[in-house]
């Protein structure tokens, strides 16, 4: 089966609702976990430059295309745009050593991965650059955005957009650009709705990707452990689930594209793959869809408005 449910972005292409995400996938995995997913009938990855494994899937990437399970045409790669790397100059040499690493000649959609200007360091120096040293640059947002513009008139991003950006900052970015942001990538889960974030992107035509979207649970293999019940034993989650005769992790998934939401869960686990992608059989109540709202307490796990004092999220 392959999931086509998409939405559709202000340039005319199709994202799809539901893709795998790479984050804290391993090295030694990340080839074998992209092929799987795409043999499983996802068509949507998302990548960074800074989780560290994008050789490895775009290895699964050419795997899937030798067989014959997709052509390039089919897929839809996302990228992201490291902090070390705001400056004019840096933004083309980023895109540039994240499609060499991926081995295609462009990305579905590229984003900036946060609001925030570090000190560049040079691939030959340490790559992926990290947090490493907390030492900010004075980078303006629209510097850095004219320089994405950039890169969809070499053809190098078919797309772009902004990844942890608060609504003031994309007010900002909107007042000047000349291509607007595709996307908005956020932290989105059952105990920060966030909504009007969500109603904000909507209204200017942006589609909205979530991360996260297990909260607390995305965390605990990186060692944060955030002190606030997991999602997982929650019982209004669990009676839903039942109900429906599906997963709390498909429940909350389903939550979300309902919210017209893409999502991007991550597992090593084929089995998990495959079950991750079973949300469009069913459909939640309006009653339900509220009482998960219920749930929201506005927790934010990956906040970069912290991160000048605790930079310990990648």
């Amino acid at each position: 089966m392959t999931y086509t449910h998409s939405l559709t972005l202000a340039s005319g292409s199709k994202m799809p609702l539901l893709g795998m995400g790479v984050w804290k996938v391993p090295k030694n995995a990340a080839a074998d976990t992209v092929y799987n997913a795409i043999k499983a009938g996802y068509r949507l990855l998302d990548c960074a430059a800074d989780y560290g494994n994008e050789v490895e899937v775009g290895q699964g990437i050419r795997q899937a295309i030798s067989e014959g399970l997709v052509t390039r045409a089919d897929l839809f790669v996302t990228s992201k745009l490291w902090n070390t790397y705001h400056a004019k100059e840096h933004v083309p040499q980023a895109c540039r050593r994240t499609l060499d690493d991926l081995g295609l000649d462009y990305v579905d959609l590229y984003l900036i991965h946060f609001p925030i200007a570090l000190k560049y360091v040079p691939f030959e120096e340490r790559y992926p650059a990290e947090w490493g040293n907390f030492e900010v640059d004075p980078v303006p947002v629209h510097e850095t955005w004219a320089a994405m513009e950039e890169l969809v008139h070499k053809g190098w991003a078919k797309n772009i957009g902004v990844s942890n950006f608060s609504a003031a900052l994309l007010m900002d970015v909107l007042s000047y650009c000349k291509i607007r942001p595709a996307v908005l990538h956020i932290e989105v889960h059952p105990y920060l709705s966030n909504n009007a974030m969500i109603d904000y992107a909507h209204k200017e035509g942006l589609a909205v990707q979530a991360y996260s979207s297990f909260g607390p649970q995305s965390y605990l293999e990186i060692g944060v452990n955030t002190g606030i019940k997991s999602l997982f034993e929650q019982e209004v989650l669990k009676k839903i689930g039942e109900r429906h005769g599906k997963s709390i992790a498909q429940v909350i998934l389903r939550w979300l594209v309902q919210k017209k939401v893409a999502v991007i869960p991550k597992s090593n686990n084929p089995v998990r793959v495959v079950e991750n992608a079973q949300l469009f059989d069913f459909e939640l109540t309006a009653e339900e869809m509220s009482d998960i709202e219920k749930l929201n307490k506005d927790f934010r796990i990956n906040d970069p408005g912290v991160y000048a004092q605790i930079p310990i999220f990648a």
